[in-house]
């Protein structure tokens, strides 16, 4: 897991080739990366999806096995890391030498953080100029709040870089220059002008670790140099997996120099699925606690954490088993659909091909197919001991676009497409504006929706027109009226009769997500009966706010008093009379305008500091902070996402070229009145065939 271009792939690459998985290393560069295999990611040179695969590792003469996903760093696609973190057991935090710490960096390390996964810290490129390994454990330390430890100190910097002193062993690796071996290095003696910042590095190392575990702490201080490597490892295991430490390697993937160490690493440090605790979740029957062991003799319990789909195998779902045994051909139970499901064929995936299998076992990752029905967050288990494990929560979409196909015979075709890509991408949304009839799609930024785009004219060979980028905006009421109103229509046959008094406004929490619904009505006034319609009526009505017809995320609705006729009165009419109450009331509630905004970060020369401020600024936007990164400056500041549009072309200009910037969504916020009165006036077409109906 890492910023964009920290390097996951490349060094993913090498683990493949140095664990014999291939037999001749892919570059990213060259579109020919094993884990890159889709075609917009080799033709890009990014990761849009994350990919699974399996290795086997040689380590003190036993053989491990280990499951890798490599995700992508692209704060569109982030997705990807979060659903891969919520299976993990450990993850090797990946950041680039020059540029350390980086804006997404620090995301994918708030969502390790929030899904508890232990990670060792990997800085990579130490070949590259500008290199400085110590420099971004600092920043690690500052930035991040984590707690880094060199395992490792490098042997030279920039294109002088050859090897690294291994701490623990006390000795160095040197790498020799020969892409077709696997056994690229000499292990030799510490270099002599290394010797003292070795010396000193072991024992702040030792230090660190033994503060963890009172009777190495006793021995460090009897006599430091009596702690053997073994007791270092098993110390450094504890503290990695508990979290308090971060051993940290560096490397320089694309030079082939680092990575043998960085799998050691892995296995040495990273919790295999028997060091991880009991998997917790709860029965879906009896509401009551349970866990799984992470063992094949427990029931069976996986999670979905990914559905795709294959032009030849069809849908494909990615599980994490945390107990028990799946056979192919046999059946499991899905706790969220209550329904059994049959798993015809079981893959051990290797990115994206398939090896099937006869069964997939606790601690494994696999994909199954022949369901009918599994979702993103699924758990799957035994229908006798059902279980359902904490699912994971994604970012709403904040941009959308309006598509439709070139030619109508596309039209199904499109349906079809979009469905697809909707099951896969739960940040990627579908809907039919009910005003324009326009299919809108939605997601987490411009490149999120090209590469949605480019997938149905590839894969699904659908032609199409697209609308401007439009941005996601909500509504929000911000004060609470009192609003009586009436339903009554008389046709030939029964009317249609309801009449309600209720309170509508914000959500006292600022939490508050949906609707808000209390029922304070006495003596059956409107019968009980009558009063999920009411409900439903709010609730329907959130989606087309009263302003500009756009959602309201949270409101609350206290239904006071009413009145209903024996014959004409019905669920219906209720339901009505409660939208159209909606409708009047909000527009008293001071309704207001919430736009997204976001967290922009941009790196620029010191002279080009000034007209970057100066645009940022023009875009209404905040500037929340100043660094210093080498001989660079950081800019960090809150823009709203309609400002941001085109945004890279425009920072390329006013530099020429030489600032680079990364944005992520931050928060919904009031937009301003004239800029409010602006979005209205362009809706107002949708809001005249509101007021029609």
């Amino acid at each position: 897991m890492a910023h964009i271009d920290a390097g996951k792939t490349t060094t993913s690459e090498r683990i493949l080739f140095y664990t014999g998985k291939t037999h001749k290393i892919g570059e990213v560069h060259e579109g020919g990366a094993t884990m890159d295999w889709m075609v917009q990611e080799q033709e890009r040179g990014i990761t849009i999806t994350s990919a699974a695969t399996t290795a086997f590792w040689k380590y003190k003469e036993d053989t491990y096995q280990i499951n890798i996903i490599d995700t992508p760093g692209h704060v569109d696609f982030t997705v990807e890391v979060e659903r891969s973190l919520r299976v993990l057991d450990g993850a090797v935090a990946t950041f680039c030498a020059v540029g350390g710490v980086e804006p997404q960096s620090e995301t994918v390390w708030r969502q390790a953080d929030k899904y508890k996964v232990p990670r060792i810290g990997y800085v990579n490129k130490m070949d590259r100029t500008g290199a400085d390994f110590s420099e971004v454990c600092f920043q690690i330390k500052e930035r991040l709040g984590a707690n880094p430890v060199p395992i490792v100190l490098p042997i030279g910097a920039e294109d002088k870089f050859r090897g690294v002193i291994d701490l623990v062993y006390n000795r160095a690796y040197i790498y020799f220059d020969d892409k077709t071996v696997r056994d690229n290095y000499t292990i030799e003696e510490i270099p002599a002008d290394l010797k003292a910042e070795a010396s000193a590095a072991r024992a702040a190392m030792i230090e660190e670790v033994a503060a963890s575990d009172d009777a190495l702490l006793e021995k460090f201080f009897d006599d430091p140099d009596s702690i053997t490597p073994e007791e270092i490892i098993a110390a450094l295991r504890v503290a990695t997996i508990n979290m308090s430490v971060i051993p940290m390697l560096c490397g320089s993937s694309f030079k082939n120099k680092g990575v043998q160490l960085l799998l050691d690493s892995v296995i040495a440090y990273l919790p295999s699925p028997l060091d991880v605790e009991a998997i917790e979740g709860f029965n879906p029957k009896t509401d009551a606690e349970v866990s799984r062991k992470p063992s094949e003799a427990d029931p069976f319990c996986a999670l979905a954490f990914k559905i795709a789909t294959d032009p030849f195998v069809g849908r494909l779902g990615f599980i994490r088993v945390y107990s028990g045994k799946l056979d192919a051909g046999s059946y499991c139970y899905n706790s969220r659909s209550d329904k059994k499901e049959r798993i015809s064929r079981i893959y051990q995936m290797h990115a994206n091909k398939q090896n099937p299998i006869e069964f997939v076992g606790a601690g494994d990752i696999a994909a199954i197919v022949g369901f009918k029905d599994v979702r993103t967050g699924d758990t799957l288990c035994d229908e006798a001991h059902p279980i359902v494990l904490e699912s994971m929560t994604f970012p709403e979409p904040v941009i959308g676009l309006a598509v439709e196909p070139k030619t109508q015979k596309d039209l199904d075709k499109l349906g079809i497409g979009l469905g697809k890509l909707a099951e896969e991408d739960p940040t990627f949304t579908v809907k039919t504006d009910e005003h324009s009839g326009q299919t809108i799609i939605s997601g987490m930024g411009e490149l999120h929706l090209e590469i949605i785009v480019d997938r149905l004219k590839r894969e699904f060979g659908v032609e199409i027109n697209q609308g401007a980028p439009q941005v996601n905006y909500k509504e929000a009421l911000t004060k609470t009226v009192e609003h009586h109103e009436t339903f009554k229509k008389q046709t030939g046959g029964r009317g249609k009769y309801a009449d309600i008094i209720f309170e509508l406004g914000p959500c006292e929490s600022k939490e508050a997500t949906g609707l808000e619904f209390v029922d304070v009505v006495k003596g059956g006034n409107i019968p009980k009966e009558f009063i999920p319609a009411v409900e439903k009526g709010f609730k329907n009505a959130m989606v087309n706010g009263a302003l500009a017809g756009y959602q309201i995320d949270a409101m609350k609705v206290t239904l006071k008093d009413g009145k209903y006729h024996n014959v004409d009165s019905d669920a219906l009419s209720f339901e009505i009379c409660a939208r159209n109450g909606f409708r009047k009331a909000a527009l008293k509630a001071a309704p207001v305008i919430m736009e997204p905004i976001m967290n922009v970060e941009v790196v620029t020369p010191e002279e080009s500091m000034g007209d970057v401020i100066g645009d940022l600024t023009k875009r209404r936007g905040q500037i929340s902070g100043m660094d210093s990164k080498g001989n660079a400056r950081v800019v960090k500041a809150k823009v709203p996402l309609s400002e941001m549009f085109g945004y890279v072309t425009v920072l390329r200009t006013i530099t020429s070229g030489r600032a680079t910037s990364s944005m992520e969504f931050a928060h919904f916020d009031r937009v301003p009145e004239a800029v409010g009165k602006e979005i209205i006036e362009k809706s107002s077409g949708r809001l005249k065939s509101i007021d029609e109906d």
